[in-house]
């Protein structure tokens, strides 16, 4: 049997699974499924449309599925998914979908710390970890194992590639390419996050194909579209490589500029330590 506060108001119509744990003055409405060893904290508001995977732990005030805010919503029967795991702390704020897409969707094993707003029709990938007040706007897409620094506006659109890492502080108005550090302001390419990729597995072989990709993105001179057709005629065909290529060939905000003349920058030669 789930463990249900006397004081929490739960739905009939809502799915509890064994094992989970809900707290005092939690609200949990009708079409909210919350999956096995979940714990809801107290003062926390499940709307309806909001699907819970199993093991996630939702800190004291959170919302999650609340209603878009997006003008163009008229109340359409939208949905909030979140994945195995993930952590939910404090005030964060997840709306669901719209008509246009129908979902917002957290992955598996993310970290979402406090005051953290994800819009609608959001898609998080496994593994994210967004930093303190991380503010959203609709339709960005975060893929697998980002990591984005405290107080940092997302544009609507915009799309951050795997392994990526933003600095705090920064506004994201463009689409961060996979693999890299982005930091200043304007939000500029700041080298490659060789730190995070060597933690997790990557060969020094692949990091090196990665970085003379970037620099011949970013340090040769060449518009992009010269410097895709250069990368893939003389880089290592790695499917990171790859990957890159197509993510540039596919943007719709344009990608993050090399950084201006005059900042400091990481010694490249250190990326491969």
């Amino acid at each position: 049997m789930p463990n249900i506060h006397s004081n929490a108001l739960v739905d009939p119509g809502a799915s509890i699974a064994e094992g989970a744990c809900i707290d005092a003055f939690a609200i949990i409405e009708e079409n909210v499924t919350v999956g096995p060893g979940c714990k809801i904290g107290s003062c926390t508001r499940l709307k309806s449309g909001t699907h819970l995977g199993k093991d996630i732990i939702i800190a004291h005030g959170a919302i999650l599925g609340s209603e878009p805010q997006d003008l163009k919503f008229k109340g359409e029967k939208t949905e909030l998914f979140v994945g195995d795991r993930t952590n939910i702390r404090e005030f964060c704020t997840l709306n669901r979908g719209t008509g246009e897409k129908g979902q917002t969707r957290i992955g598996k094993d993310c970290l979402l710390m406090t005051y953290v707003h994800v819009a609608h029709d959001c898609i998080l990938g496994d593994n994210v970890i967004l930093a303190n007040s991380v503010n959203m706007a609709g339709h960005v897409v975060i893929e697998d194992f980002v990591i984005v620094g405290g107080i940092v506006p997302i544009h609507q659109f915009v799309r951050i590639g795997c392994h990526a890492m933003v600095g705090g502080g920064f506004r994201v108005p463009k689409d961060v390419p996979p693999y890299i550090l982005a930091g200043g302001e304007p939000l500029s390419f700041s080298g490659m996050n060789s730190v995070g990729l060597r933690r997790r597995g990557f060969s020094n072989e692949t990091r090196k194909a990665l970085q003379q990709a970037y620099r011949i993105l970013y340090r040769a001179g060449l518009n992009v579209k010269d410097a895709l057709q250069k990368i893939e005629a003389e880089c290592e065909q790695t499917p990171e490589v790859k990957y890159l290529v197509a993510f540039v060939r596919e943007t719709k905000r344009g990608i993050l500029p090399a950084p201006k003349r005059g900042r400091s920058r990481p010694d490249e030669a250190a990326v491969l330590e």
